[in-house]
């Protein structure tokens, strides 16, 4: 399993955001993983199974999936930087509507 892993709901329509373009970035910036949301919702496998530790930043493509559905958007993107540091697994969740997000620590 990926240390890291995520999941998009809508709260807005009430369901799970499925195909929906997600990068992972490391430390120093760079794109280690790309994934996209299956009909779940979720990326089950991100990127390698043990990260080092350190900063990270999971971006969302929020603009691609709103104009797909047929609905305008606030935000074209979503970013959510957080830190790895330890060998613990890291879920992070991201709950969207086009007007607003919210993320959080999941297990």
């Amino acid at each position: 399993m990926s240390h890291v892993t995520t999941h998009i709901l809508d709260a807005a329509l009430g369901m799970p955001a499925a195909g929906v373009s997600v990068a992972l970035s490391g430390p120093t910036g760079e794109v280690i993983a790309t994934g996209i949301t299956d009909t779940d919702g979720r990326i089950p496998e991100l990127g390698d199974d043990r990260l080092a530790a350190g900063d990270y930043r999971l971006e969302f493509d929020t603009r691609t999936y709103f104009a797909r559905t047929g609905r305008e958007s606030f935000y074209p993107r979503v970013t959510v930087d957080f830190v790895v540091s330890d060998a613990a697994h890291y879920h992070v969740p991201l709950l969207l509507s086009p007007f607003a997000y919210s993320t959080y620590r999941g297990s």
